[in-house]
């Protein structure tokens, strides 16, 4: 708590953090938009000024007000991202598990294309000084290396991210007032006069060039993802200095390009990021790019593991193993992630070779996303009371700004749009049927009162002339509430092989909307032969129920609440310890005839999607030699009734 605490004060080095945790997408935006913005086309002071002036009203509207000033507001006990937000809202809204799937499947897709963009745009930088130089392969090799290391997580190197970010915004800043210099009268092209000309000029498409200023905004979102990491105060400040870094290299690109007034360029080896370089230190510069392009990578992969995580905690993705490589807070490395990341972006750069292609895949979904966080935001600020006409405003205004910006990348849809889109699609594929399959499961689990079984749960626990199963028997329940237990519970202790025991356990995890709360209840239903234990776990705890009932257990221990010694004589008077065993009971999908053709293609997907994800007892974290797994069937239909005939 001291930590978050910590994380919400103006510091010095909160300022570093934010600029090694935060910026690199948005950071390193300076290497391509430029290219994107003029590509062939024949430069001319209408295109170049009214570009900057694009790029400088995006930055202003899209990431300063809307993500900086207003969406940094909707803080989820100090977290921030798009799961966070959903979580402070769904309740008033169920309908809006549909956006907040959409944007983090988009977000997800956006983690593909960045690391291939942010690289190759560095790299590329070497080959005007090297033309023979084939550069695919060095971005795959550093791409694999990236992902390689990802499992020995990045505290470490993450140390030292916000100096060399400090030394990249500062080089760009420097360098473009280098050139600003020749010519100040270039920033005139803050005046927005100049981007309405550009858009509304007959020689210039101006749904191809907003496409292209999208990308100076892309890392917006991340912005709000990092919120945890670094806290509000700390990014408004340090934002300051990087969008006035970025503007002003912005300006010293523009000048170098009025510099070639009427010429056409080939951008891939006259990038006029690099071109703003002094000779001499060029590869210095394309040095502290490409390490920047890493960071900015490296961001974006562990921004897709915290929301991997969060969805499997929200139950919108199927369990998968979450490791913790160090003791840093959101520090985490999901295996089955990093490896399909790494695929993709390798893809990437064996289907798109250059920047510029990959230029047209980018920036289409992370549109979609941020139109997702405008509709919750939205809502937030309803929550929040804020007056309805300041709301409908916001949202007139963003979805207007939004959906313009999306309307003009979809013409990158054929060049290149269709591979992340395609990506998010599959990914919505998994997290949809696996929230719709859940509310089917529950649909069919049946519940009993369990105060009916009292009697017989305590005459079973004394009968000896029943095998003991175990000293402490513990249920995993679903039930809610304390008054309830699944019947497949109670037939599974009564009927299937009766289950003796000293103590009877029911176990309930419930994830809440506070992202690292950490309670538990106990409900003591038979005094030393049934107890329940509520969990109230937030969406970025660790779900390690082995170790947290043991410390629950131990404590009521102490107070003396139940007694854990074992009931065998031999054992009793030496005062040790009974025997702990979990039951897991695995519901099997049975008889779905009575499904609509919908719900059975769900239900199909679904059980694919069990069988390649992590167990139930696994994804709890119980350790495996005290644990019993049971399966029963997760009846869809009343049996079939069967007539046979005896005939002697």
């Amino acid at each position: 708590m001291s930590h978050h605490k910590d994380l919400q004060k103006l510091t010095a080095a909160g300022l570093l953090i934010s600029l090694g945790i935060i910026y690199g997408d948005i950071g390193t935006s300076p290497l391509y938009v430029f290219k994107e913005i003029v590509g062939t086309q024949h430069i001319s002071d209408i295109l170049v000024l009214g570009g900057v002036s694009c790029i400088f009203w995006t930055l202003t509207m899209q990431t300063t007000l809307k993500y900086v000033v207003i969406t940094l507001r909707a803080d989820n006990k100090g977290e921030g991202g798009i799961f966070s937000l959903f979580s402070l809202v769904r309740r008033k809204a169920k309908w809006l598990i549909v956006p907040a799937i959409i944007g983090g499947c988009a977000l997800l897709a956006d983690g593909i294309i960045t690391p291939p963009i942010t690289i190759s745009s560095a790299v590329e930088g070497l080959v005007p000084e090297f033309p023979h130089l084939h550069t695919m392969p060095v971005v795959i090799a550093i791409i694999g290396g990236l992902f390689l290391i990802q499992q020995f997580g990045s505290s470490t190197v993450g140390k030292a991210f916000g100096p060399i970010m400090f030394i990249w915004f500062t080089m760009m800043g420097v360098l473009g007032i280098s050139f600003i210099v020749q010519d100040p009268s270039v920033i005139r092209a803050l005046n927005p006069y100049y981007a309405f000309k550009l858009l509304t000029s007959s020689n210039y498409h101006a749904f191809i060039i907003l496409g292209a200023v999208f990308l100076c905004t892309t890392g917006a979102e991340a912005l709000y993802s990092d919120l945890g990491h670094c806290g509000r105060k700390n990014i408004q400040v340090s934002w300051v200095y990087v969008k006035t870094c970025l503007i002003l290299n912005y300006l010293g690109q523009a000048v170098w390009l009025l510099q070639h007034n009427g010429q056409v360029l080939d951008l891939n080896l006259m990038n006029p990021f690099y071109k703003i370089m002094p000779d001499n230190f060029l590869i210095f510069g394309i040095g502290i790019a490409t390490v920047a392009a890493v960071i900015a990578s490296q961001a974006l992969i562990s921004g897709s593991f915290t929301l991997i995580a969060e969805a499997v905690r929200l139950n919108l993705w199927p369990k998968v193993k979450i490791h913790y490589p160090s003791e840093q807070k959101g520090q985490l490395y999901v295996s089955s992630v990093n490896w399909l990341l790494c695929a993709g972006c390798i893809g990437v750069v064996l289907i798109f070779k250059h920047s510029d292609a990959m230029g047209a895949a980018y920036g289409l979904s992370i549109t979609v996303a941020m139109l997702m966080t405008t509709i919750l935001v939205s809502r937030f600020l309803r929550r929040k009371k804020v007056p309805s006409y300041i709301v409908n405003v916001f949202l007139l205004v963003y979805l207007l700004i939004e959906g313009t910006f999306l309307y003009g990348n979809l013409n990158k849809f054929v060049e290149g749009g269709w591979f992340t889109l395609s990506i998010g699609a599959i990914l919505f594929s998994v997290m949809w049927t696996w929230h719709v399959a859940r509310k089917i499961r529950n649909r069919y689990v049946k519940f009993v009162e369990i105060d009916d079984y009292y009697n017989i749960i305590k005459e079973l626990s004394d009968d000896e002339t029943v095998p003991k199963y175990a000293s402490q028997l513990i249920y995993l329940t679903s039930a809610n509430f304390n008054s309830e237990v699944e019947s497949k519970i109670i037939y599974s202790i009564l009927q299937k092989q009766p289950k003796r025991a000293d103590v009877y356990w029911l176990v309930h995890v419930d994830v809440v909307d506070e992202p690292y709360k950490k309670e538990y209840e106990v409900d003591i239903l038979v005094p030393n032969k049934l107890i329940r234990i509520d969990f109230k776990l937030g969406f970025r705890v660790e779900q390690q129920i082995n170790l947290l009932f043991r410390r629950v257990v131990e404590d009521l221990v102490k107070n003396g609440e139940v007694d854990i010694t074992s009931r065998y004589q031999s054992l009793n008077k030496h005062k040790i310890v009974g025997d702990f065993r979990f039951v897991v009971i695995e519901k099997v999908l049975s008889r779905s005839h009575n499904l609509s053709l919908y719900e059975k293609g769900v239900m199909a997907f679904y059980t694919y999607l069990k069988k390649i994800s992590l167990s139930e007892e696994r994804g709890f974290g119980l350790d495996l030699s005290f644990v019993t797994i049971e399966k029963v069937p997760l009846m869809l239909a009343a049996p079939e009734t069967v007539d046979i005939t005896r005939v002697i």
